[in-house]
């Protein structure tokens, strides 16, 4: 099974960080990359839903719209979400879990944790 990732955040560090951890684990992973919640809900808006993602991680903090406003546009679409984010506030993540994400990461201090983190990413799209 190929997947096919859609990943907002504005930090291009993080996005590099997230994709080289991602291809290792899956080589075959197409990843598509936006720096803000509008590119989101363009990138899909510009797609039939045969091409949409497997999966939409979010950055929290985001330009133009953060990952709550861009959640709350979205509920009517069937793509698994997660957001990722240097933010433990109960309050976000609560959010996020109300407005459909299946899972809230705080984003990884070493490489055993990124690791963790993708192969659950990899499990979640593995349940659709």
């Amino acid at each position: 099974m190929q997947f096919k990732f859609l990943l907002a955040d504005d930090d291009r560090d993080d996005q590099e960080i997230l994709m080289e951890a991602i291809l290792q684990d899956h080589p075959d992973t197409q990843i598509h990359t936006v720096f803000n919640g509008q590119k989101v809900l363009d990138y899909l808006a510009e797609r039939t839903p045969a091409e949409w993602p497997s999966l939409i991680i979010l950055d929290y903090k985001m330009p133009v719209m953060n990952a709550t406003e861009v959640l709350e546009r979205m509920q009517h679409i069937n793509i698994p979400k997660v957001v990722w984010s240097t933010s433990n506030q109960p309050e976000h993540m609560q959010t996020c879990r109300q407005l459909g994400t299946v899972k809230y990461f705080i984003k990884p201090n070493n490489r055993a944790e990124l690791k963790a983190m993708v192969q659950e990413l990899f499990r979640i799209c593995g349940e659709r």
